[in-house]
């Protein structure tokens, strides 16, 4: 079985405890306007360019069999329309300024590169890490290399949006041993506005999570002028207070967290790359006094 892969990074430090590796599948049911990983957005193999880097020797123009590369007014240009991410091009970019974002992977060749690291994984109490994108748009390849990972012991996590069908997410439970989703926003309408979608789906695949014995981690990205009011993180944390403390009514010992995730502008080349627009460019990250205040909130439903 095949999946679409976007990244597999390892060592990783901030994607679950320990130290993990962290797999990343390609497509997203959301179109968040800030989203961190746009190469994850799309469901199929691109081509990200860097104009900056590149050289001028025409490489790419050669190979190209659909002519995606060309020269027009005596600059270069890339057609997007046309490109079929063949990634002919890529190999001949000796500079760096071509690079293919998805490739088809089966189970085996991912297990090969996880299963490097395991000493790191026993030794930190670390694992292995889904990510994305949105791992339940692969169910299928999600669910074979959690079933693999549980096979040779490695600590397994699920990072989610958590927006799919509910049957979707309780298959890929039997294998997980925690679970991290982020809620974006309380108010639906609101929430559409700013990812494509409303949130019932998200909220009561939440609801399903805490009805479970596997730790989950809320971990909520702080946007200015979207959710960073005192409103909007009091309303996500009284939610998932309330889900912990059903939780410690059900004499149940898993943990359920929460975090805030402050908004940085880093991804802003890779939008470019992909001749995508970057609608959260004018956004400025919200100061540590402010990030202080809103953990405040936090700290006063979560606390030990």
């Amino acid at each position: 079985m095949n999946g679409l892969v976007f990244n597999i990074q390892r060592f990783s430090l901030h994607d679950g405890p320990g130290i993990r590796t962290t797999v990343f599948l390609k497509g997203c049911p959301l179109h968040c306007y800030w989203c961190h990983n746009p190469e994850g957005i799309r469901p199929s193999a691109e081509l990200q360019v860097f104009p900056q880097k590149c050289i001028g020797c025409g490489e790419c123009i050669r190979v190209c069999k659909q002519h995606a590369h060309q020269v027009i007014d005596n600059k270069k240009r890339f057609l997007r329309d046309r490109c079929i991410a063949d990634a002919a091009c890529v190999a001949v970019c000796y500079a760096g300024a071509l690079e293919l974002t998805g490739r088809r992977m089966n189970v085996d060749e991912v297990m090969a590169e996880i299963e490097q690291d395991q000493i790191y994984y026993d030794s930190s109490g670390g694992g292995v890490t889904l990510s994305g994108g949105e791992p339940l748009m692969q169910k299928a390849f999600s669910l074979q290399l959690l079933k693999r990972c549980r096979e040779h012991s490695i600590h397994t996590a699920l990072e989610t949006c958590a927006f799919a069908p509910a049957e979707s997410l309780k298959e890929l439970l039997s294998y997980t041993d925690l679970v991290m989703m982020d809620i974006k926003h309380m108010d639906s309408d609101l929430h559409k506005k700013a990812t494509g979608a409303g949130n019932r789906r998200i909220l009561d695949n939440a609801r399903l999570l805490a009805n479970t014995d596997i730790p989950l981690w809320f971990r909520i990205p702080v946007i200015p002028e979207f959710n960073d009011s005192i409103k909007a993180i009091t309303d996500i944390t009284a939610f998932a207070g309330a889900l912990q403390i059903e939780r410690k009514k059900r004499h149940n010992p898993a943990e359920i967290r929460l975090e805030l995730l402050s908004f940085h502008q880093m991804a802003g080349d890779k939008y470019k790359s992909l001749d995508m627009d970057y609608n959260a460019r004018a956004i400025k990250p919200l100061s540590k006094t402010t990030m202080s205040e809103l953990q405040d909130i936090v700290n006063h439903y979560f606390q030990d």
